[in-house]
């Protein structure tokens, strides 16, 4: 996205943007039985992503997954802070140090103001590496679990229905989004 950014999660993603990273959750899920959520908020409520993420992924259902494989790549947008957090099922197949080269990716990406392309990466990775230890079952034995959407609080990004009764996005003064305040959160 050219110039500067807002930093209201509705608006951080152009709707082209928004729509590639969903894509990509249904491309990932598409080979794998794990399950991939975005969520993208204003300000990291109680300052610690990690924690916050935490909250989140108990919030979006990622707790309730029949194998434990959820993701959750967590943003809070005017913070400029992530955390990507995985389930219980993923902490129990997979090596030490399974997130790092994830977390520097997005980082390196998010440095760069490459917010959509970093998820769309970051997204791809989790997936490839979560086929390995989760394979996708096929048509009909493989349930997709959990909506394929970005969402911010509690309410969906993307996909969403314009509506006529929706009033025009508030006015809010962007910030420059500078990336290097981009901070990953990775913890086990």
């Amino acid at each position: 996205m050219a110039g500067r950014r807002s930093t209201r999660p509705r608006d951080f993603l152009a709707t082209q943007e928004a729509r590639r990273v969903v894509q990509a959750i249904e491309r990932a899920e598409h080979h794998t039985s794990g399950e991939l959520r975005v969520q993208l908020e204003h300000r990291c409520a109680g300052g610690d992503p990690y924690a916050r993420a935490r909250i989140v992924f108990e919030r979006l259902g990622l707790t309730d997954t029949t194998a434990r494989n959820g993701v959750l790549i967590y943003l809070a947008t005017r913070d400029r802070v992530f955390a990507v957090l995985g389930d219980a099922g993923i902490h129990e197949r997979v090596p030490a140090g399974f997130w790092d080269g994830i977390v520097a990716g997005l980082a390196a990406r998010f440095r760069e103001d490459a917010f959509a392309e970093g998820l769309i990466w970051g997204i791809g990775e989790i997936g490839e590496q979560l086929a390995r230890y989760f394979p996708y079952a096929g048509e009909g034995l493989d349930q997709n679990e959990l909506p394929d959407e970005i969402s911010l609080g509690d309410a969906p990004l993307w996909p969403r229905e314009p509506s006529a009764a929706s009033p025009p996005p508030r006015d809010e003064p962007a910030d420059s989004g500078a990336p290097d305040e981009t901070q990953p959160q990775p913890r086990p």
